[in-house]
């Protein structure tokens, strides 16, 4: 048997057992969910795509969007509203102000608002803000614009880091397989 053959259906085999494998724990192939082996996982694993698969990979991708719109977002806050009060280095900006500026760029202001707030970048009173009926609520960043800058950077720069090492461990070893137009 020629090697180059035999390579092939090691490989093959390979992936047929790792297929198997998953088969196993997955709850939507047509056997029994009784029969199934339950799954282990670590308390920080749990609802997690498994370690340098796609999906992580789609995850960070994601993660490094938002984190650059947030920054973008704080930016326009920077750039475009006054001093919160006298010797007040915070930023201020209305809502509708915002609203009306920001819409042209994307139309997640909202949910962008929300995730900043969460990494408490920024305050806002209320839960969630709707066009014209909260038009003149203030939009406070809370923190220098520089020091917003280094945190959001270093933040995309350690997700597209993550992103490349998926990259690399997805890459599978080619063989050198030649012409076979004998």
């Amino acid at each position: 048997m020629d090697s180059r053959l035999g390579d092939k259906i090691v490989k093959f085999n390979a992936k047929a057992d790792d297929h198997v494998k998953k088969q196993a724990v997955n709850p939507f192939r047509n056997d029994s969910v009784k029969n199934m082996t339950k799954r282990e996982f670590a308390k920080d694993e749990y609802g997690r795509p498994a370690k340098g698969s796609k999906s992580e990979t789609r995850g960070f991708r994601a993660s490094a969007l938002v984190y650059k719109e947030m920054l973008q977002l704080c930016e326009i806050i920077h750039d475009y509203g006054g001093p919160s009060s006298e010797g007040d280095p915070r930023r201020v900006i209305c809502f509708g102000e915002l609203f009306s500026m920001y819409n042209t760029i994307s139309n997640k202001l909202v949910g962008i608002l929300l995730r900043t707030r969460k990494h408490q970048i920024i305050d806002f009173e209320g839960e969630c803000l709707f066009q014209r009926r909260d038009d003149a609520v203030p939009i406070v960043l809370l923190k220098p614009i520089e020091e917003i800058r280094k945190e959001f950077h270093h933040e995309i720069d350690t997700t597209l880091s993550a992103i490349e090492k998926n990259k690399k461990s997805q890459e599978l070893p080619r063989s050198t397989e030649s012409d076979d137009s004998d």
